[in-house]
């Protein structure tokens, strides 16, 4: 039979070790789909939902890849925890997104967290070699402008994967989970005046899923934002933007349409972001922001950098360097990402 502590002890060191957004994830499950990607977006205090203009857009709000003409590629790596005696810790992204005429914008990205090597023990204590854990997930998108240059809308499908551990002779009793999930979003532009973008995404919504039984099952972490930003510059010589967000997951033990009025209490464990972004000869951008996470007790600063580099008048190749605050365990947390657009 398998070793149920096991599972338990595992899903508590992921919530001790992500630092993701914890407000309503003492409920939740597939806490991997929380993780921001992107190091522009994590420089700025992960508030991206109204910003999203690039291939990470798909996970930040699917609407607001409708504005998107180019093809776009971009990926992220980081090493969680690095600096502690965590050292096999990572999280992946890849995505892609492409416009095509009056059809509307695909896209597709897919999320890797590798929670690392973990040793393996019967119920006496005895070694049974060790097991790779992970979740995983792939994810495919829709959008189009509603209002042509003023809305745009997108939804996203997604499966998941999570494996925590091996069965012992029982495959009922095996760590995994096998789940779907959607996402809704939009991106408003220009809205009041000039400059000032709107955007509001859902993430994450899905039934419960189980990992080993259904006595033990537990909400998917659906998740609102919202977030708006101002182009305060945006010429040829520098560009400006700021940026606000504030998220809520929606876990708890109520059915899942329920949980979009119940899920708000307490409202307490609000997740706020605020961000900065100065570009100069669309060449070098600096960013900074702040993150406050109080229920998750991940407060503080982010900052980041990035180059890109335009060739042949259609080709641009970004990367970016970002840091964040990561919680109790370590200072911050590294994050690495390159695009590719054209």
């Amino acid at each position: 039979m398998f070793k149920r502590n096991t599972i338990v002890l595992m899903a508590l060191a992921m919530l001790l070790a992500i630092p993701a957004t914890m407000a309503g994830m003492s409920q939740g499950t597939l806490l991997f789909l929380t993780i921001e990607p992107g190091a522009r977006a994590n420089a700025m205090g992960r508030a991206y939902t109204a910003v999203a203009d690039d291939a990470y857009a798909p996970w930040w709000n699917p609407g607001a890849t409708a504005f998107n003409r180019k093809t776009q590629l971009a990926g992220t790596h980081v090493p969680w925890l690095q600096g502690t005696n965590i050292d096999d810790l990572f999280y992946e992204y890849l995505g892609w997104n492409q416009y095509f005429q009056d059809i509307g914008n695909i896209n597709v990205h897919l999320t890797l967290l590798d929670y690392g090597t973990q040793p393996n023990t019967d119920e006496a204590g005895n070694y049974l070699g060790d097991f790779h854990s992970f979740g995983f997930a792939t994810t495919v998108g829709y959008s189009y402008e509603a209002i042509a240059q003023k809305l745009g809308v997108g939804a996203n499908f997604k499966l998941a994967y999570e494996y925590l551990g091996p069965g012992q002779g029982n495959t009922e009793d095996a760590g995994s989970a096998l789940a779907f999930a959607f996402d809704l979003g939009a991106k408003a532009r220009d809205i009041f005046t000039d400059g000032l973008d709107f955007g509001l995404t859902i993430q994450n919504i899905g039934p419960d899923v189980t990992h080993v039984d259904e006595e033990q099952s537990g909400p998917t972490p659906m998740t609102v934002r919202l977030g708006a930003a101002y182009r305060a510059l945006d010429d040829p010589i520098s560009k400006l933007t700021l940026s606000v967000e504030a998220s809520k997951i929606l876990a708890n033990e109520d059915a899942l349409l329920a949980r979009f009025i119940s899920g708000w209490d307490p409202i307490d464990e609000t997740i706020f972001g605020a961000g900065i972004e100065y570009t100069y000869l669309q060449l070098l951008s600096l960013r900074g922001g702040y993150f406050a996470d109080h229920a998750g007790e991940i407060v503080g600063p982010s900052f980041g950098v990035g180059i890109e580099y335009k060739f042949d008048n259609r080709y641009r190749l970004t990367a970016d360097f970002g840091m964040i605050v990561a919680g109790d365990l370590a200072d911050y947390n590294k994050i690495f990402s390159v695009g590719f657009d054209f």
